[in-house]
């Protein structure tokens, strides 16, 4: 293979790999982490105290995992109304919700 031949491979490929990255990077800046939506063991990561991160929440629409949703739409997110009849949507913030005993 020629010079001018290595030197346009090698071209193609950081071209490649900068493209991969800025892709992902806005595909990732195009999600927010929304809390309180997740079910129990489905959370992207944050599960409070003891656990080490994605999959690992203990009960559905735990207040302290997240999972990652389209930018915008966490607050939209219904979710089944509590024991007590209140509503409740997902959080762009950490809940307190009770964890089961």
């Amino acid at each position: 293979m020629s010079t001018t031949m290595k030197t346009l491979a090698i071209a193609g490929v950081v071209a490649a790999s900068v493209t991969g990255v800025t892709t992902t990077s806005a595909a990732a800046a195009a999600k927010e982490k929304c809390y309180g939506v997740s079910l129990a063991g489905e959370n992207d990561c944050a599960a409070g105290p003891g656990t080490t991160c994605a999959g690992t929440s203990v009960t559905d629409y735990q207040g302290n995992a997240w999972t990652l949703v389209d930018a915008g739409t966490c607050a939209e997110i219904e979710l089944p109304a509590m024991a007590d009849g209140t509503e409740r949507t997902g959080s762009l913030e950490a809940l307190d919700r009770d964890l089961p005993a």
